[in-house]
């Protein structure tokens, strides 16, 4: 788009911004102005009052209601949680999110940002925070993501169209800077200098160009564009632009093109310029303008957005409180100005003293006791009770218009109970909660900003922080294969016995969020672990079960290492580990290695012996065997000798 088109398209959105937001804008000046500068007085009437020398007192009750809820939403942080919503997307991978997340939280100071933008919003009506990318480190090239914070709510210009809680449809957005020109022709124009009368800044009109400065805008559009889509038969979906270049090589893979429709995008970009001059610009990585609004009380009247602050209201209340306090007041100070009312000729002895009485102290007036008795002063009757009351009226409706009452602002009240006074702090945390609710609102459509923003962002080999709700940090490293580990921290093998691994991207898959609302999280720790020592008084038996847990909680210096050593002692996991203390467990296993070892060299031992026992009776059997055979063959000798010496018998012929 030719720059005189952008230049024209420009003033003319911001003219219709500026007059669609006439009336909040006026009227949150006014809120400001009344309630955090005490301009509560009427400049007519303070006026007339300074001439007649009355007092104009400010007794300014509404900073106390602001800071009541600004400091509880403060206590009860939003807090955004990514989680998975599709098959490309997965746990492990949302928990990066949440923790890379909560580090640009840090890195950048959210809370401020968020503390602001809600502070504005209960103050005037409405407030604001942003995204803004900027490069990590002064030597590097690598992009991070920041959360900042708005300071001026009046310089930022909404979509007058819009009508999303959040805003996130908006379609266009200023945010605006008055530049002296001197700063100006040194900042954007190269040192060069500028003919003011030329250029096409001699036909601008305020507020784009004054005596003495010219206002630089950014301004960021959101236009919707159409594209094709098509679904392969792998169940992937990839863009027209993704087909063109790659489909010959998905068509020799045999993927098949089974759906193909046309969806609605959009794109936004960011221009730098004046009324007169486009400065920069340049394309924006995410779908959404990365301002987000925070508002107060919302009315829409025939189409048209109101944002009320706390206060608007309650002003009439605490005008008639500064007029009733006033009055009383003035009432009190004319008190020593009553006259001495005396016989004429009473005052001609002491004329001076009797003059300066209400204002100096003498040790006596004498007075003429020939005009008749002492001069009397005329009495005072006191500070009329009417305006008292009045002033405690109006004082009471501030509470009632705001729905803050004496509870929740930690005065003494009519509630004798603990019960009734932590009830009466409920219904002012009710009566406020929409200025926190659309605080989680704000926050919310934020971590939209920052889900769409972060794969575009952290889209190569690098290594990220992440940061755990407990404040643990951890360095990640994405598109770069790391090792799966279990809850042990040991590699996972896989069928093949080699080391798994994965890659974690930030790109790959969809995810949404939720933001919850609560204390913090070491807030929260603090709270668990008085309410866990409150239960060990009302039930001593849990002290052994629960100490480890308690003082983990608790905030001391080597709270970590007794609750390391109380959980040993904790009989339910001494039950779950066969009833021995871990560090017992220790010591039996030693011993058992041990005797596993004697028991082996003792086996080893008894097999000696009995290889030796079996020596010796092999060596006995042979002996035994060789004395048998001796004897058998002694036993032969013999018999054969007895037989040689024995008479032979005569034949029966012979005979």
């Amino acid at each position: 788009m030719p720059d005189d088109d952008i230049l024209h398209e420009a003033r003319e959105a911001f003219d219709i911004a500026v007059d669609f937001e006439s009336d909040n804008r006026r009227d949150g000046l006014e809120d400001l102005k009344f309630a955090r500068l005490g301009e509560q007085w009427p400049s007519n009437i303070v006026k007339q009052r300074t001439q007649e020398n009355r007092p104009c007192l400010t007794i300014n009750k509404l900073p106390a209601f602001i800071r009541q809820v600004v400091n509880d939403a403060r206590q009860n942080k939003p807090q955004i949680r990514v989680h998975p919503v599709d098959s490309g997307a997965d746990k492990e991978t949302a928990d990066i999110y949440n923790g890379l997340i909560r580090n640009i939280e840090y890195t950048s100071d959210a809370d401020v940002a968020y503390d602001t933008a809600t502070e504005c919003a209960v103050s005037i009506g409405f407030g604001y925070f942003r995204i803004g990318l900027h490069y990590a480190f002064e030597d590097t090239f690598d992009l991070d993501l920041g959360i900042e914070r708005i300071a001026n709510p009046f310089s930022v210009y909404g979509d007058p169209h819009s009508t999303a809680a959040d805003s996130s449809d908006w379609n266009s957005a200023f945010v605006v800077e008055m530049v002296p020109k001197d700063i100006f022709s040194v900042k954007y124009k190269d040192a060069g200098t500028i003919d003011w009368t030329s250029e096409g800044y001699n036909t601008l009109k305020d507020p784009w160009v004054t005596e003495d400065s010219v206002m630089v805008a950014e301004w960021w559009r959101r236009e919707e564009y159409e594209k094709e889509i098509f679904q392969l038969s792998d169940g992937t979906v990839q863009s027209k632009e993704a087909m063109d270049e790659c489909w010959p090589m998905w068509a020799a893979q045999g993927l098949q093109v089974i759906n193909q429709r046309t969806t609605r995008c959009y794109r936004v970009k960011h221009y730098l310029l004046t009324g007169a001059d486009v400065l920069e610009e340049q394309e924006w990585a995410g779908k959404y303008i990365p301002i987000v609004p925070v508002y107060g009380d919302e009315v829409d009247v025939e189409g048209k957005r109101y944002f009320k602050s706390l206060i608007r209201d309650a002003k009439d209340a605490q005008r008639m409180f500064n007029y009733w306090r006033t009055t009383s007041t003035e009432l009190v100070a004319l008190a020593p100005r009553a006259p001495f009312i005396g016989p004429k000729g009473a005052f001609k002895t002491d004329a001076n003293k009797w003059a300066t009485a209400n204002t100096t102290s003498h040790a006596y007036i004498e007075y003429d006791v020939t005009q008749g008795g002492a001069p009397q002063r005329q009495p005072f009757d006191g500070t009329p009770a009417g305006a008292l009351q009045e002033a405690l009226n109006a004082s009471d409706d501030m509470k009632a218009i705001i729905g803050l009452y004496d509870a929740s602002l930690g005065a003494r009240s009519n509630e004798t109970s603990g019960k009734a006074i932590l009830a009466r702090q409920r219904e002012g945390d009710v009566s406020t909660f929409h200025f926190q609710d659309n605080m989680s609102r704000a926050i919310r459509h934020a971590g939209r900003i920052l889900i769409d923003l972060i794969p575009h962002v952290y889209n190569k080999e690098r290594i990220v922080r992440t940061i755990g709700e407990d404040g643990t940090q951890e360095a990640v490293q994405l598109k770069t294969p790391v090792p799966v580990t279990d809850k042990q921290g040991q590699p996972v093998m896989d069928e093949a016995g080699q080391p798994m691994t994965r890659v974690y991207d930030l790109g790959a898959g969809k995810y949404d969020l939720t933001v919850t609302t609560g204390p913090s999280f070491t807030t929260r720790r603090e709270e668990a672990a008085e309410q866990m020592t409150e239960m060990v008084r009302a039930f001593p038996a849990a002290a052994p079960v629960m100490g480890d847990l308690i003082a983990k909680n608790l905030d001391w210096p080597g709270a970590d290492e007794i609750a390391e050593r109380l959980k040993s002692l904790n009989p339910a996991l001494q039950q779950q580990q066969g009833g021995v203390p871990p560090e017992m467990q220790k010591i039996m296993a030693q011993i058992n290695a041990l005797q596993q070892e004697n028991a082996a060299l003792k086996a080893d031992k008894e097999i000696d012996q009995q290889k030796l026992r079996i020596d010796f009776a092999n060596a006995e059997t042979t002996r035994m065997k060789a004395h048998t055979d001796q004897f058998k063959a002694e036993t032969e000798r013999i018999s054969k000798v007895a037989e040689a010496s024995r008479p032979h018998p005569m034949p029966r012929e012979a005979a």
